[in-house]
């Protein structure tokens, strides 16, 4: 798909508020360019890939009819493919076609539905979808002859593997259930703290609440930082994961109580909160972000030396997230949040990650919000889909 092939797939000549668009060369397709991707059989499926997969910036994967529990987390190398690996680590088949069990803890490695020719200046990243992220399902894309995980290369003309490793709860998928997307990208579209800074003066990327705009904190990115403060005593300002759950199956949306999952945190004293080795919290920002329909972000973890926690494993902010077609004034972050080897305090205001804006090539013809079907367009703190709304 060349610079010209892409101003020939432009389906509109201006945007929702009928000023002309700009096209670029470098940036993350939009959904428009990514329906010609699959017109192309750039991307292929069988079954074929279906409209709801295909997001504003991103395109949902689906799991394959077999799963392989492997001994151990992988990657296959340049001189490998999947395949090899798994066969020298396979422990069993798990059959998806219907509801199967996938163990907490247990490493499996699942062939994705669709498979990839990339043309020669497109490449691709993935990350788990949000609902995956909130269930502390640890999902990574692998490829074959790939070093390193959630990365494509230019060109690559092969097949997707999703590796999937539950790590609180057990859970239940079968076949056709989407945990991961994946974005296309041409060059380096993200955005410089320069870029950003004007693209807050011109849009106003953050409010503290649905009246307040405030300047962006930008350093390396949009800075983020987690709220441990209750608007009203009964606010819910933490989960924190149960261990010995029961399994959750996928597909029951609405589903569970969360007081079988979930232990509720309300303000803590002095505005802080102990996280404990190996407990799964879910929080979230205390700023309300936006992402303007021309551009997505992604959530990057702390850095090591700040803290020795990690968040957000889902980090994909789609283009009008907390921005609509500009009347949203801004949404919350939810942040997935574990802590590594040591008990470790964050305080209210923490800063804990940050959000890197990256330019799509031009503007999307879908964009985040529940017109889509977007499940958290105007969340606070709010649990997986699977969970009732208390």
């Amino acid at each position: 798909m060349s610079s010209a092939e892409v101003k020939e797939a432009k389906p509109t000549p201006t945007d929702l508020a009928g000023r002309e668009e700009q096209i670029f060369t470098t940036g993350l397709l939009p959904s428009q360019l990514i329906r010609r991707l699959i017109e192309q059989s750039r991307i292929s499926a069988s079954p074929a890939i279906v409209e709801e997969q295909i997001q504003p910036a991103s395109l949902d994967l689906r799991l394959g009819e077999i799963a392989h529990r492997v001994q151990a987390s992988f990657l296959p190398g340049q001189l490998s493919t999947v395949e090899d690996r798994i066969r020298d680590l396979r422990m069993m088949r798990v059959d998806l076609t219907r509801a199967a069990i996938l163990e907490k803890g247990c490493v499996y490695i699942v062939p994705l539905v669709e498979s990839l020719e990339l043309p020669a200046d497109i490449s691709a990243r993935a990350n788990p979808k949000s609902t995956t992220g909130r269930l502390d399902i640890f999902t990574r894309l692998i490829t074959d002859y790939g070093a390193e995980f959630e990365s494509v290369s230019s060109g690559y003309k092969g097949k997707l593997y999703a590796e999937i490793v539950p790590r609180t709860f057990t859970v239940a998928v079968r076949a056709g259930m989407r945990l991961n997307q994946l974005r296309f990208v041409r060059g380096k579209p993200v955005a410089s703290d320069r870029a950003i800074s004007a693209l807050d003066e011109e849009k106003k990327l953050v409010y503290l609440d649905e009246h307040s705009p405030i300047k962006a904190q930008v350093d390396r990115g949009l800075m983020v930082s987690v709220n441990l403060e209750a608007g009203e005593p009964s606010e819910v300002i933490a989960y924190r994961a149960k261990r010995n759950s029961p399994a959750i199956e996928l597909d029951k949306i609405d589903y569970y109580s969360p007081d079988d999952f979930w232990d509720i945190r309300q303000q803590p004293k002095n505005k802080t909160l102990i996280l404990d080795p190996g407990d799964f919290y879910i929080l979230a920002s205390k700023e309300r972000v936006r992402v303007p329909p021309e551009y997505a972000a992604e959530m990057i973890p702390i850095d090591p030396s700040v803290g020795e926690f990690r968040i957000h494993y889902a980090g994909f902010f789609d283009p009008g997230f907390g921005y609509g077609v500009s009347d949203i004034k801004g949404t919350r972050a939810v942040l997935e949040v574990r802590a590594h080897e040591v008990p470790f305090l964050i305080e209210h205001r923490q800063v804990v990650g940050r959000l890197k804006y990256m330019r799509l090539l031009h503007r999307p013809d879908k964009i985040y919000g529940t017109d889509i079907g977007s499940s958290y367009q105007r969340q606070e703190l709010t649990l997986s889909k699977q969970f009732r709304r208390q």
